[in-house]
């Protein structure tokens, strides 16, 4: 099966969307393609032209005869009227029609056993049509729909519930589901792990690996683009190109096509303004008309070279935080219930000024109350939650939208973020509402027009403004993209206060996170319990890993937090010991490795220097691009095996100070 677009040209009133898009997505071998550009590039409209629910201005859809294509938009969708359990029984209408199909074959057989001709055709249409209800699973459908929802998050008591009880994320999860229990040839899925937690996240992960058909997919997380895609469409300035290999490598093939687009847009930009230079000099000079018609006629001939604003390199630095203590948070005994649940019991955690901690866990962990607690929004609890000499705490939440208390009445964006920020910044903030995807005349809207999901970019760039000292972030990376996520996320890799975060973003906990806080579900009766790691994101999972495969404890390198050791007990200490000194051992082994690759990158960076200072090559155009664009691969990777190194040295010595 397959669908192909052809020239395809779509418009918005003078903006041209697509032009002449050309896409091939097909089962054998299987699509497995990512959908790539800015915001407003025109993804969604593509997708929506494939499914067939919007037509192009020009161009042709071809699809196969019984192709089935099913569609998830981004958001906007609501389901009411039906449970779930009867919500997702829908999922399975077009099987449904093809058993009514089947029962009218087999009445017509009845009457057309004398012709055998006919009958055998008849036959031959109702063996296909029971091969296709087979392969669907349909006879299957009540144990696949558990595991889809199950995988969703969704729980068993929630099958009989009402479809309208669920919140607008949740809304989104029924929509992904039935797409996923449809089975479709071909599935268009735009941003669908938006409204995911990192749980609900892997098992989509898994479940695409495993899907037989095509697939075309919109998302913000770099890390499951990589692990489901083999190539990427990009959108870019109307047209569509495509680029073979997953995702981080289209952005490293991507990155080296925009240095040389950025190096012509600057050639023709000092060429451009030579030219009117000199126009503006000799117009008025009989002598030099023709010289002057010459430069205007090539002006008015020149293809000029624009660069989006999104594309262009965004670095902001956020005020440097206030002086505070080396502790900058101490909870003792935290208490929390809603209603006869027992969320925490018995909590201790201390966090020193600088570090960087993930909370962790399950839907349900209690996550998000624990930072509310932290924050100071949530005060009904028992215990101490205590701040550090001189620490000044900003908390954001998908729920910190901006009141219309917040400004005056029609205040635009530009001038609201303008109040907001210290006096030395001012002159950044339009990179800042860019970084944060507000560009060109957006930022003269009034706040009181702007969606959630741009209240929220909004709300949480304000406080980033603020000279804190420690940030309480509860899925600070909701709402932007993947270029924005790397904006925030240098910011903060560069923020030298204390954060404690929340997020379903892989790659981002992995690259922000120096400790990681494992909460664990509450079961009846029982409170949460929490686990300190001493490492990042990655470093958590691979002791998560190691503990499922050998059906361990945590060793002493993960703190439990209300785990009482017996002291007595000196066959576990033993224990203790001899596994502290094989991670010691690991640690160690792994720093090497680390500084064995980097001192191989180190004679690759210098040879390919050396290579480009030869004349036969810089003065050879292609030659030097060649070897250019090998030195920046081999830079870039050098720079991120230089912080691979860095955060591996800080964990090996956080370990031994555990030690000690």
């Amino acid at each position: 099966m397959r669908v192909q677009c052809s020239k395809i040209s779509a418009a918005y009133g003078d903006r041209d969307v697509l032009d002449k898009v050309n896409i091939l997505l097909k089962t054998i071998p299987p699509s497995r393609a990512a959908l790539a550009g800015i915001n407003g590039s025109g993804k969604s409209t593509l997708m929506q032209i494939i499914a067939g629910l919007k037509k192009p201005d020009s161009g042709e859809l071809s699809t196969d005869p019984g192709c089935r294509i099913s569609y998830l938009p981004q958001s906007g969708l609501a389901f009411s009227g039906q449970t779930l359990r009867q919500e997702t029984e829908t999922a399975w209408q077009s099987i449904s029609s093809l058993l009514v199909s089947m029962g009218k074959l087999e009445i017509q057989l009845e009457y057309s056993k004398k012709d055998d001709r006919v009958a055998k055709a008849l036959m031959e249409e109702h063996q296909r049509l029971a091969q296709i209800v087979e392969d669907s699973g349909y006879h299957r459908r009540e144990e696949t729909t558990e595991q889809v929802l199950g995988g969703l998050g969704f729980s068993r008591p929630d099958m009989d519930k009402q479809c309208s009880s669920f919140s607008g994320g949740w809304q989104m999860r029924i929509a992904l589901a039935k797409v996923l229990l449809e089975n479709p040839d071909i599935m268009l899925l735009d941003e669908p792990t938006n409204y995911l937690d990192i749980e609900a996240r892997t098992w989509l992960l898994t479940h695409l690996r495993r899907f037989s058909g095509a697939y075309l997919l919109v998302s913000h997380d770099r890390y499951f683009l990589d692990i489901t895609v083999n190539e990427v469409f990009e959108i870019f300035q109307g047209r569509l190109k495509r680029y073979a290999g997953n995702y981080s490598n289209y952005e490293k093939i991507r990155e080296a096509e925009l240095e040389i687009l950025m190096g012509r847009y600057k050639k023709q930009q000092e060429e451009i303004a030579k030219s009117e230079a000199l126009i503006q000099r000799f117009r008025y000079k009989a002598s030099k008309a023709a010289m002057v018609q010459e430069r205007i006629k090539k002006l008015e001939k020149m293809e000029r070279i624009s660069i989006p604003e999104s594309l262009k390199r965004i670095t902001v630095s956020f005020p440097p935080p206030p002086h505070s203590g080396r502790m900058a948070l101490t909870i003792k005994d935290i208490e929390k219930s809603y209603e006869e649940k027992l969320i925490f019991s018995n909590l201790d955690l201390t966090i020193e000024t600088g570090e960087r901690l993930l909370v962790a866990g399950k839907n349900g962990a209690g996550k998000t109350t624990l930072l509310r607690i932290i924050a100071g929004i949530d005060k009904d609890y028992q215990g101490t939650v205590s701040y550090g000499s001189g620490v000044a705490a900003g908390y954001f939440s998908q729920d910190s939208l901006l009141r219309e208390s917040d400004s005056p009445d029609g205040e635009s964006i530009l001038s609201f973020i303008e109040d907001s920020a210290p006096t030395a910044l001012i002159p950044k903030v339009r990179d800042m509402l860019g970084a944060f995807l507000f560009r060109g005349d957006d930022v003269y809207k009034s706040l009181s027009v702007l969606s959630g999901g741009e209240k929220s970019r909004l709300a949480l760039l304000r406080i980033l403004l603020k000279p804190l000292n420690l940030l309480v972030l509860d899925e600070p990376t909701n709402h932007l993209d993947i270029h924005s996520k790397d904006v925030l996320l240098d910011a903060l890799c560069n923020f030298t206060g204390t954060i404690i975060f929340v997020s379903h973003d892989r790659a981002f906990m992995e690259s922000l996170s120096t400790k990681t806080l494992e909460l664990t579900a509450p079961s009846v009766n029982n409170p949460s319990s929490a686990r300190l790691f001493y490492g990042g994101y990655a470093y958590y999972l691979e002791r998560i890993g190691e503990e499922n495969n050998n059906h361990l404890p945590a060793s002493g390198y993960s703190a439990a937090l209300n785990i009482k050791k017996d002291q007595s007990c000196s066959g576990m200490k033993r224990e203790l010991n001899k596994q502290r000194q094989a991670m010691l051992r690991r640690l160690e082994r792994e720093e090497g490795l680390i500084l064995s690759t980097l001192e191989k990158l180190e004679q690759q960076k210098i040879l390919l220097e050396t290579e480009l200072a030869k004349p036969e090559v810089y003065s050879n155009g292609d030659k030097a691009r060649a070897v250019k664009i090998e030195l920046d691969v081999i830079t870039g990777e050098l720079e991120a095996k230089t912080a691979e190194w860095t955060a591996k040295a800080e964990e090996l010595e956080n370990f031994k100070k555990e030690m000690v």
